[in-house]
């Protein structure tokens, strides 16, 4: 009896799991998209992926894009999608791929939001009266220092950290490590926090929660809320704002976006190159307020 589409699934996300060590979010990710296609499939009465055809999968997308679902939900569900029938034609199981000329919607791409450089300062400078707000500075200032990610942030043990020679080595997305410089500033909180914590062992989380376990990213993105509010910063606060700023003000600052990439741990320079639409904006302020000539009723995009 052949196998099932749902067992072929399973089958694809424990390679994902034990031979690409992929993350529990991005397995999560995939077994809701591949889900939605055995059950697109099933409704079609496709029983065997060698049966399913790119048509198919065209309809299938578009279907979910009627139902609402937005373009870059669908880019990535194909993206799933694609991902599978690659596994599946390696092993000799596929003779076609059913995703050949299939596309997603265009997504508009968004620019990211960044606080300048005042309100940047103005939100790490918390005052520092007790032990979790000492946690929370040493949290804010390393997360602007180093543009980490939250889930790189809140997975950090002493081990990883080189007060020293002031720099991190993060894991992040596809399991990828790299080393991030750490500012004066973050180093500064970082040893007021060791010293606190009376650390003994390497491998103890860098932030704790509760009972000593690694901090979450929910009581960041809360603690985070609290904190720009008491610093009367009227935006919305949260942690990828951060490092968001971090790429901006390094770029508008050196210019080098390479740099900025490799910081990042981007594996594409075209997600990085983002910031550079944003420092045209900043540019097109400057100039728009300050050229002689420039068209003051000129709209910033």
């Amino acid at each position: 009896m052949s196998e099932t589409l749902s067992a072929t699934v399973e089958r694809f996300l424990d390679h994902l799991k034990v031979e690409r060590d992929y993350s529990p979010q991005t397995l999560i990710r995939y077994r809701h998209d591949l889900t939605r296609l055995v059950e697109y499939a099933g409704s079609r009465n496709i029983a065997d992926w060698n049966t399913l055809r790119s048509d198919a999968v065209r309809n299938f997308i578009a279907g979910e894009h009627r139902a609402g679902i937005a373009p870059k939900t669908l880019q990535a569900r194909l993206s799933a999608c694609r991902s599978l029938f690659k596994f599946l034609l390696r092993g000799g199981e596929l003779k076609h791929d059913p995703a050949a000329g299939v596309r997603a919607p265009k997504a508009p791409r968004k620019l990211p939001q960044v606080l300048d450089v005042d309100e940047m300062g103005k939100l790490v400078e918390i005052p520092t009266d007790g032990a979790e707000a000492k946690r929370d500075r040493a949290i804010l200032e390393l997360l602007y220092s180093s543009g980490l990610r939250i889930s790189e942030l809140t997975g950090l043990q002493w081990r990883d950290l080189d007060l020293a020679d002031a720099s991190v080595r993060v894991t992040g997305k596809g399991r990828k490590t790299r080393i991030v410089p750490v500012g004066s500033k973050a180093l500064a909180a970082l040893r007021v926090l060791r010293d606190l914590e009376q650390v003994t062992s390497e491998d103890e989380p860098v932030f704790r929660g509760r009972n000593g376990a690694p901090i979450g990213a929910a009581t960041v993105r809360t603690r985070m809320k609290a904190w720009a509010k008491a610093q009367g910063i009227e935006r919305r606060v949260y942690p990828h704002l951060l490092r968001h700023s971090f790429a901006s003000h390094l770029l508008e600052s050196s210019g080098d976006l390479r740099a900025v990439q490799e910081l990042l741990g981007h594996a594409d320079i075209a997600t990085t190159q983002i910031y550079t639409h944003l420092d045209f904006q900043h540019l097109a302020r400057v100039y728009d307020a300050a050229h002689p000539r420039a068209r003051r009723g000129r709209k910033s995009d």
